[in-house]
């Protein structure tokens, strides 16, 4: 067989640094089975150098400061040095696989173009992010928009949950689109460099196994209000820890005149954590886990918990509950609903406590972990669909 030549295109690249997309990137290169697929690389850079990272190419796109429309003209940029390198090394039959739906208004044009040397398209649409509430009218409108062109034309769309690949199916049926599922992945990491924990919890005025835990960005549809107004409201003494990138913006202040949380003495911002070693051990080391997304996908914090936490407090969605099933608690919206939840499990056995964990922890072991997530994807790729 020859080797097929696989161009990603929508991640920030490799080696990761945080985030979703740039994680699944390493983990696709770093654990290649296949001697026959090669992979090619965009990453934002300062420069416009390639590099070799895990036996993959890796080719940097320098991005002007332009705001909310770096992301677009990265993209778009990838795309033309992708097609600009296919055509000058007579590539036969390679992929093209575009991480997210941003240039979704530019991807028929772009198809056109890569059908003509004999490449296919794939898309992951990653979740519905025109819902989410961070986005104004216009721009809510603009990635709907993006999300449909790429369901109409993208050869193949790779979706990381059930729940998504039955969304775009149902509705984009006009297009016929063609999907197929591949989650996204974890591991049980095991990490005994307790120091590090013990130094942050001195800083952070924390205890281990004393607090409940967020990690998650600072957005509004993951639904920290009414996480931290539940939170108050339970009988708990322990802390709230939330690992985020706050910031005394907008929304900050929001939450804190509609909560109140600045004077209850649990509630506690720490920062971001970037230090994945650090970031399992707390998470280990936490009471319980509070998961309040609900914007489609397969979210790698939630597997990250249900990997080492050993109680996964989920909002009830479907995404949600498709990963980890009977491996978590679920709590809904309504008024009183998480808090009673809280003080239900501030009192759960040691024994009811070991199945949660057990059942939480061999989700990731049968359905998500990278080796078999790798595996799925090369098949994909070497046939060619």
């Amino acid at each position: 067989m020859n080797e097929r030549n696989v161009f990603i295109i929508g991640s920030n690249g490799i080696p990761a640094k945080y985030g979703g997309f740039e994680t699944f990137v390493e983990n696709l290169t770093a654990k290649k089975i296949s001697n026959n697929i090669k992979y090619h690389v965009a990453c934002i850079g300062n420069d416009n150098c390639e590099f070799e990272y895990n036996n993959s190419r890796c080719f940097n796109i320098k991005v002007p400061n332009i705001g909310p429309a770096k992301a677009e003209y990265y993209d778009l940029v990838a795309l033309e040095k992708t097609i600009k390198y296919i055509k000058k090394n007579n590539i036969k039959e390679p992929i093209v696989y575009i991480l997210g739906t941003g240039v979704g208004l530019f991807i028929g044009f772009y198809k056109n173009r890569l059908h003509k040397l004999g490449a296919k398209v794939y898309v992951n649409p990653d979740g519905c992010e025109w819902k989410r509430a961070k986005w104004n009218l216009i721009l809510r409108k603009f990635f709907k928009i993006c999300e449909g062109k790429m369901a109409k034309h993208a050869d193949l769309l790779i979706c990381d949950a059930i729940n998504m690949q039955e969304y775009i199916k149902d509705e984009y049926k006009k297009y016929n689109p063609k999907t197929k599922f591949i989650a996204y992945g974890s591991e049980l990491n095991q990490t005994n460099k307790v120091n590090k924990l013990v130094d942050w919890c001195l800083e952070k005025h924390v205890k281990r196994n004393e607090y409940y835990l967020i990690v998650g960005r600072f957005v509004p549809e993951n639904n920290y209000e009414t996480m931290i107004k539940e939170f108050m409201k339970s009988n708990t003494r322990k802390d709230l820890v939330i690992i985020t990138n706050v910031e005394q913006n907008k929304f900050y202040e929001e939450l804190k005149q509609k909560t109140n949380f600045d004077k209850d003495k649990r509630i506690k911002f720490v920062g971001t954590v970037y230090d994945e070693e650090l970031l399992t051990l707390i998470r280990k080391n936490a009471y319980a886990y509070l998961h309040g997304h609900e914007v489609g996908g397969t979210n790698p914090s939630l597997l990250e918990a249900l990997a080492t936490t050993d109680l996964n407090l989920l909002l009830d969605v479907g995404f949600n509950k498709e990963v980890a099933e009977n491996g978590a608690f679920y709590w809904n919206k309504e008024e009183n609903n998480l808090s009673k939840l809280i003080n239900k499990i501030e009192k759960i056995s040691k024994k009811e406590k070991e199945i949660y964990r057990e059942n939480a922890r061999n989700r990731i072991k049968c359905k998500y972990n990278w080796q078999e997530i790798v595996k799925k994807y090369e098949e994909t790729f070497e046939n060619f669909i």
